[in-house]
Order: structure tokens, then sequence, then C-alpha cells
């Protein structure tokens, strides 16, 4: 019997949720390689946040954003440089101007070219989604901190440093207590650690379990994940507290000697037992792996 095509990574923009005041939610419906897109209105301005996968996605996401802009100036902005978040820039970018940390223009420029034909391999509905595909560079960089008056309502954007990538960054909405996140969290999904060395070996379990701990001390109370469904403060937690877990757990038997075969079968068994609904069981051996090269030396 063939493999199973996973489902094609297509973004419903019918499915839109208006979460406040100027402020949306195009929802990932539970789709894989779907992200959460955002629209976040002011009274000259609006901020779209992630694209979708290609340039199909991209100009469904568009045609959305134009209805909810009403002749206002469009920005867009990515969470980090993968696929499904920034892979149909170019498209919003004729009409957007285009904002990203310096950090995450640095992995578009060395990683975006090898990630698009890595994704390519995924199944034919993923290829046919990054068909015509273009990389596209921001109008506007920054390296830390970059503040956007959407007129009436401030949008702050924060490169957190390396975590899931080099260039992740989260874009908070003051006035409503909103953080997009990116894939620094999920909601019911095992953490994605990108971790396929020696290609890409930047994700950091140490420096996420930091950027973690600073989000929760924020105090942001709507949280979007980059996949999964708008949730509260306590997702926050529970993706911090996993990742503690994970590390803990690893470095225990690290240093006891274990073996780092025998470490990812007794840690993937613990964490699926203490998630047993959670997606993307496959990221918690990349999850093991990535802690098990970051034990430090003195250990």
């Amino acid at each position: 019997m063939a493999d199973e095509q996973p489902p094609a990574p297509i973004v419903r923009v019918d499915q839109i949720q208006d979460v406040q005041r100027d402020f949306y939610v195009i929802p990932d419906m539970g789709v894989p390689l779907v992200p959460n897109i955002g629209i976040v209105g002011g009274r000259d301005a609006v901020l779209v946040v992630d694209t979708g996968m290609g340039p199909r996605n991209a100009s469904q996401v568009l045609a959305k954003v134009d209805e909810i802009a009403q002749g206002r100036k469009v920005y867009l902005t990515t969470t980090h440089f993968h696929p499904e978040h920034s892979y149909g820039a170019a498209v919003l970018a004729e009409q957007a101007t285009f904002l990203m940390n310096t950090a995450q223009l640095t992995d578009l420029r060395v990683k975006g070219p090898g990630y698009l034909e890595f994704f390519r391999t995924f199944g034919d509905s993923v290829a046919a989604e990054l068909a015509g595909v273009e990389f596209v560079e921001p109008s506007v960089t920054y390296d830390q901190e970059y503040q956007l008056d959407l007129g009436g309502r401030i949008v702050t954007m924060h490169a957190t440093g390396r975590a899931h990538t080099k260039g992740d960054q989260v874009i908070r909405v003051p006035d409503v207590g909103a953080v997009f996140c990116g894939d620094l969290v999920e909601e019911s999904q095992f953490s994605i650690f990108p971790w396929f060395p020696p290609e890409d070996a930047d994700v950091s379990g140490v420096r996420w379990i930091a950027v973690m701990e600073g989000l929760m001390r924020a105090g942001d109370t709507l949280v979007i994940p980059g996949h999964g469904r708008v949730s509260g403060p306590d997702l926050l937690e529970e993706v911090h507290a996993y990742l503690v877990f994970l590390r803990d757990e690893v470095w225990s038997r690290y240093r006891s000697g274990m073996a780092e075969d025998q470490i990812v079968a007794e840690v993937e068994q613990m964490a699926r037992e203490r998630h047993p609904k959670w997606v993307g069981q496959e990221w918690i051996e990349k999850g093991v792996r990535c802690l098990c090269a970051e034990v430090p030396a003195d250990a």
C-alpha cells in the first residue's frame, strides 16, 4: 500500500477569526505546515504576520488583507524564515513594506534555498505549493527591537536570538496583551527542533528555555502560537515545562554515561506518556539529540 500523502498545506482564509478589535487570526485548522497568520490593524495601516507556504497561499492571504485594510498601508513581517511562515513573502511584498530582523535575514540568505529544496521532498501537495517561490529581501531591517505605529496602535517586534532558529522574533500588540510567537510556541504539539546536522544545527534547547522564560515574564495574555489554537499564558508555561523536562531528563542520563540512542529511547517514551494527545512525536528525538549536544563541557 502506498504511503498516504499529507494533507495539502492550504491556508483557509475563509476561516478567519475576529479575535479583538481590528485583530484577526487566520487559523491553521490543525493542518500540518499551515501556520497561524495574523492581521493587525490601526487607524492608518495593517500588519500581516506570516504568509503561508508559497505564492498561491500568499495570494489568498493578500486578498483577505486588502478586504480588511480598505486602502490602509500594509506592512508584513515573518516570525522566522521557515517555508510555511515566509515563503509567500514575495507576493505580499509587492504591496507591503516588509520588515525583518537582521538575524532572520541571514537565515533566509544562507538557508532559504536549501529549505526550499528540502521541503519539496515532503510530498506532491507540499511541492505544488512551493512552485514559483521567489525570495525577496525586506524593505526594513532591525537588530533587536522595532516599534511600528499603525495609527493609534503600536506593535513591537523583538528579535529573541537563537532558539528555534537564529532569527526568531515575537510580535507584540500591547493594547490587547497579545503576542505572536511563531514556532517558539506550539499548542498541543511537541516543540519543533529543526536539528539536521551538519546542514542545520542552529536550534538551541538551552537558549529556547531562556527565551520562554522571557516570554512568561512579559505578561502577555493572548498567545498566538505558530501552530495550534490561540491560547492564554498557560500555554507559555506548558511549553517551558516541556523544554525543561526534556533538558533535565537528557542531561541526567548523558552525565551518567548512557549512550545517546538509549537516551533517545527512554526520554521519547517518557515524553509520549506525559503528553499522549500531542502531535509531532517525530520531533522528540530531534530535541533529545540537540540537548545531548548542549550538555555543558564540564558536566
